[in-house]
């Protein structure tokens, strides 16, 4: 069926998400939030100290990353601008499976790719822990991250994030402005990418988080860990929502980790000792 005024609709997400140049290291996605500059993120995208936002009309401006919170995934970006056309975020806790979404971002070099699909559920992953997120059957590619996940009334619902088998993840739209609202989160730094996967272990299969990126000069970098390397949990206990790294590394400052890990065998779990310590600003890294 279609929807009375849709290629406006998609048009106006179209000038209300932006290219994210991350200085050499990819491209990805973001949304203007606010007319006066303001641009949110995931903080995996916003990860260089070298950002250049690219506006739907082909401006072009340096980026300021003015808070980040690596454990929820989020940034917030400034740009010298003014009168940009802002998304209009919608209350994410009145999403209902069924419904429309519509996905805008720039995949594998596309910009301005549209994609839609329908709304699988708004809330926690049953057995992924206590975090929420809005779940679609939209298609994301490497580049969508960032953007925006909208209702069939172009209303932004979400920050695309990620993918879990065919479901699209993004973040929620109340989890943004509670962002928006605190500012950048004090937790300290590891300096990775984590996906989670079921490692089988002893005739059963467990939680693991394998890392698919490890930031050079992170604190993860200086304790050897490398991409491929599967976390299984702390000395104290194993990982079993995805929550649990994030949860581990809470405090503030300096803190010592020491996380169990396998390398290619399965059979020998490893150990490594991580000196964390807090993001400063300019630096990025994502929720891990």
């Amino acid at each position: 069926m279609a929807i009375p005024g849709f290629g406006e609709i998609a048009e106006q997400l179209r000038r209300s998400t932006v290219l994210i140049r991350t200085g050499g290291r990819g491209s990805g996605s973001g949304v203007i939030w606010t007319g006066d500059g303001v641009i949110v993120t995931n903080a995996h995208v916003a990860r260089s100290e070298r950002l250049r936002v690219e506006l739907w009309d082909g401006r072009d401006f340096e980026a300021t990353v003015t808070s980040r919170d690596p454990r929820r995934d989020l940034a917030a970006l400034r740009i010298e601008a003014r009168g940009l056309p802002a998304a209009t975020p919608a209350d994410s806790s009145r999403l209902r499976p069924g419904e429309l979404a519509i996905a805008i971002g720039n995949p594998m070099g596309f910009v301005g790719a549209l994609t839609t699909g329908v709304i699988h559920s708004a809330g926690p992953i049953r057995g992924a822990g206590s975090t929420e997120w809005v779940q679609a059957s939209v298609r994301l590619a490497p580049g969508n991250s960032g953007g925006p996940l909208a209702d069939a009334r172009g209303r932004v619902i979400g920050i695309n994030t990620m993918v879990a088998g065919r479901v699209a993840l993004a973040i929620p739209s109340n989890a943004v402005s509670a962002f928006l609202s605190a500012g950048s989160s004090s937790e300290s730094w590891l300096g990775v990418t984590v996906y989670p996967v079921q490692v089988p272990r002893k005739g059963s299969k467990v939680l693991g988080l394998v890392l698919l990126e490890v930031q050079p000069g992170s604190p993860a970098a200086r304790a050897s860990l490398m991409p491929g390397d599967i976390l299984l949990g702390t000395e104290a206990e194993p990982f079993k929502f995805i929550d649990d790294l994030s949860n581990a590394m809470k405090g503030r400052g300096s803190l010592l980790l020491r996380l169990e890990f396998l390398r290619g065998d399965y059979a020998k779990i490893r150990r490594v000792t991580v000196q964390l310590g807090e993001l400063s600003a300019g630096r990025g890294a994502v929720a891990a």
